[in-house]
């Protein structure tokens, strides 16, 4: 007999059935953020009602058991970068999906993975948006191949078959026309599995919607207090997420040290808004070890990126999992508590 924890929601057909998820799902009575979390694994479908799930079902016009299916383990892809290994890991093969304005790092975060992935041996493609972007030259000099068209895009994947893992990134005017299911599922189609699918937003209307790029697997949601105080990459670990976060996926001690560096850094934000009225005087005595710790953490999950090596004058730094993992632990316990916050800031581990 499957255990509740055994299953989950069938991302890749709802998103070939349901382009259009976010207006489709309030049709039917249901919030999209509630859909999002169910996609993505932060509610267990154990935990969903009855009814969202067979609204969903009814909306891909499909049976509940194909819609709920027995979780096969998911690859992480380790990307050893700090905040993204350690809270919204990229689940190798599915879909990943980035919400931000223009001018949040998104696009100098996504020229990074695709220096730091091709050096991995993935091949690297990127669909070229339409129109004038600043900043895509970073992403462009990184990506193995530039395609102008989903047929040619299609093409080149066929070409390089299914045994060659494919970082493929596009806008998402791809995602609104339907061209981003359709490829998929025409690659589905030929056996080809092995493309991990990065969405972007050139405009940031994303940041408005509920559920912008349809079901996910990976969700980087960028904030705009960490950019306006320079702590890069601004990815907020409070709410982004990942497939890879369903316990039958994450390792225990990553599952836990998780879980509790996420409780510091939510209650550090809550504290630091009290901190930024009244002083940190006004802080409790009580609050004072999670103050700042939590400022701590925040300050390691900083990272100097290779590309950026000739502007920053800072050499970029890769981070294995295991060692974020040992240094969050570190930092939680204590053990960095007599070192300045300046020096946490933009470096590798904590030996670096």
């Amino acid at each position: 007999m499957e255990k509740i924890d055994d299953l989950k929601l069938n991302v890749s057909l709802l998103r070939r059935k349901v382009p259009n998820l976010t207006s489709a799902a309030r049709l039917v009575g249901l919030r999209p953020a509630t859909v999002s979390n169910l996609c993505t694994g932060k509610i267990p479908v154990g935990r969903a009602e009855v009814r969202t799930l067979v609204a969903l079902a009814s909306l891909a016009d499909c049976r509940l058991d194909d819609l709920i299916i027995k979780v096969e383990k998911t690859e992480m892809i380790e990307t050893q970068i700090k905040t993204l290994d350690l809270f919204a890991p990229l689940a190798k093969g599915g879909t990943v999906g980035l919400v931000a304005r223009p001018g949040m790092g998104q696009l100098v975060l996504l020229a990074e993975l695709l220096y730091r992935l091709k050096n991995q041996a993935y091949k690297t493609i990127f669909l070229m948006p339409e129109g004038e972007h600043r900043g895509l030259s970073d992403v462009t000099e990184n990506a193995e191949i530039i395609t102008k068209t989903i047929e040619e895009t299609y093409d080149k994947i066929a070409n390089i078959g299914g045994e060659q893992d494919i970082i493929f990134v596009a806008d998402r005017t791809h995602v609104i026309t339907g061209g981003i299911q359709q490829l998929q599922e025409n690659l589905h189609g030929i056996g080809i599995h092995s493309v991990t699918t990065f969405l972007v937003d050139l405009t940031g209307e994303v940041v408005d919607e509920d559920l912008p790029y349809g079901p996910l697997e990976t969700l980087w949601q960028f904030d705009a207090d960490l950019v306006a105080r320079h702590r890069y990459p601004a990815v907020n670990p409070l709410s982004s997420t990942s497939s890879i976060l369903e316990g039958a996926h994450l390792d225990q001690e990553h599952f836990v040290i998780q879980q509790k560096a996420l409780k510091i850094l939510r209650r550090y934000r809550e504290l630091r808004s009290l901190v930024n009225v009244s002083g940190i005087e006004k802080i409790p005595t009580s609050e004072l070890q999670t103050y700042r710790r939590g400022e701590r953490l925040e300050a390691y999950l900083t990272q100097p990126f290779y590309i950026a090596e000739s502007f920053t004058m800072n050499p970029g730094k890769a981070v294995s999992l295991q060692d974020t993992l040992n240094d969050v632990k570190e930092i939680m316990n204590g053990a960095v508590d007599s070192k300045n916050v300046s020096e946490l800031e933009f470096i590798g581990n904590l030996q670096s």
